[in-house]
Order: C-alpha cells, then structure tokens, then sequence
C-alpha cells in the first residue's frame, strides 16, 4: 500500500475500535467539541511516529502542509490545542493498545522476554540544573554506552513473536530485579532476561506465581557461567534489541522533548501503539511481523 491507502487503513482501525474502548461514555462532560475527531488525532499521531515525526510541532506542519484533504479541521486549528488534544488521550492510547493486544493479535502467552532501555532525559553534564522532572528522573548506568545517565528506563515485556505486551516507566536507579515483579504481574510461562535479571530470590518468587523466568549466570566469565549459557536461548532474547532498536531509530524514543510526565507518557504511547498496529497488519497479511518498512511501497 502506498502512505494514503495506509493512513486511511489506520484511521478506519481506529474508529472502528473506539466505541467499545469508551463504551458510550462521553470523554468530555463540558466544552465546544474538538474540530478534529479523537480517530483522527491518534491516527495523525501514529502516522508520525511512522514516518520518524518525533516532535509535535514538526507532526502537526507536515499533516497541516501535505494532508489537509484527509484532514480538513487542522486548518482551523491552533498547534497548542492540537498538542494538549493528543497529551490528553493517552489514556485512551493505552486501552487501544491493550484492545489490539487482546482482541486481534495472536501471539504466544507462555514464551516472553524482558528487558530495559535507557531514556535520558538531557545531557549527562546538564543534569544538575535541569528543572524537567525534577524529583521524578534519577542518575542511573547505560551498561550498552557504559556511561552514567540521568532519566527513565522503560522496562518492557515481549512476547513471542515480538508484541510489546507489558511496560513500565521507573527512574533510572530502579534496578532490573526491583521492577521485573510488577513487569510480569498475572503472567505465565517462561520468561528469558539478560544478566541482570540473574537474581535467585526473585526467581524463586516468581517461581511460586507460574514464572520461570531464566537468565544467564550474572558472571560472564565465571565456571558457573557454561551451566547456564545456552546459545538458542540467546538467540531469542536478542529480539528484544530489535524491538527498542526500532522505538530508537524509528520513533527517536531516546530523544525525550517532553517536560513533563503528561506528555512523556502520551509519546511513548503513541510509539508503542504505532508499533502494535504494524504489527497487527502485518500478522494480517500472514508477512514477516517486524518488518514495518514493508507496509508502505
């Protein structure tokens, strides 16, 4: 399909779902009614997290300049109502994924795998003066650039064959071992993390939930290490890298222009969305699932 036949095919995924995620409930009780329809600001949204449009003034022009036939009440719109319109159904991001996750897309519930991506919020030697998040962003290591950073980690969990499933937003000095209980709340099955999530305790907690979850000796070049390293296994926790590699390059996840809880949660929503509807169209059309450049000839 070429961008317009994959808008449109967005737009009507969207609509079609909407009714059963409000559930004849009116999202606004008071107010004049927005001059763009909630379908179509997700929809916007989704496309430019698609196309690479990570900041929201940049989104807004492009759609305002090149597609003012799909959507004609952007030109009588202002880009602050449009911003705090899209920041303002995050929620309603989060029950559209969830719908797609447990409604339309097959994927394997009893086979996961969990890790964490580093999302700093500014530049390491700005951090004690930065005002954004203050209280909320923590100082935290960036094991794959080995440097110290100040933000979030976004602690995700894939299911088999890539369906971001389960995440969770925490400061950056929240380690691994902490979060991946609340990760894997009401899940079965075996899980596969990296080395950091080689932790006995917690794995024999999870244990008693109906969780195995495995993970590779903590000491890479220990004796223990070869009774727990298994190359196949390996091989499938390396998909998780794909998954944050596409946030990152695609969506620029790592590049937060956000200042504030509200729209930091509304971005990565929208990101993951974006990558829970490609996923859904291309498990329909029976293609390879992470292949989202694909979908647009």
């Amino acid at each position: 399909m070429n961008l317009d036949d994959f808008i449109i095919t967005c737009f009507c995924v969207i609509d079609e779902m909407m009714p059963m995620i409000v559930k004849e409930q009116r999202l606004r009780t008071r107010g004049p009614a927005p001059k763009l329809s909630d379908s179509e600001v997700i929809t916007m949204e989704i496309i430019g997290s698609y196309l690479g449009l990570s900041q929201d003034t940049t989104l807004f022009a492009y759609f305002r300049r090149h597609y003012p036939h799909f959507f004609p009440g952007l030109l009588d719109l202002h880009r602050t109502s449009f911003v705090r319109q899209a920041a303002n159904l995050w929620a309603i991001k989060e029950r559209l994924w969830c719908a797609l996750r447990d409604t339309r897309i097959t994927y394997d519930e009893c086979l996961s795998i969990v890790d964490s991506v580093p999302i700093p919020v500014c530049r390491f030697a700005r951090a004690p003066w930065c005002v954004r998040f203050r209280g909320e962003a923590s100082y935290g290591k960036d094991h794959a650039d080995r440097q110290t950073f100040y933000g979030f980690r976004l602690h995700a969990q894939l299911s088999w064959p890539g369906l971001l499933t389960h995440v969770f937003l925490a400061p950056a000095n929240e380690a691994d071992g902490e979060i991946v209980p609340i990760l894997l709340k009401g899940t079965t099955g075996v899980v596969l993390g990296d080395r950091n999530y080689w932790l006995p305790d917690v794995q024999a907690f999870l244990r008693t939930k109906g969780i195995v979850l495995q993970a590779p000796f903590r000491l890479a070049h220990s004796p223990k290490a070869a009774a727990y390293q298994s190359p196949v296994l390996g091989r499938v926790r390396y998909l998780i890298d794909t998954v944050f590699g596409q946030l990152t390059d695609r969506c620029q996840m790592k590049r937060v222009w956000a200042r504030d809880l509200w729209h930091l949660r509304n971005r990565l929503l929208r990101c993951i969305l974006m990558r829970t509807i490609c996923f859904f169209l291309n498990q329909q059309e029976a293609a390879p699932y992470l292949q989202f450049d694909r979908l647009i000839a």
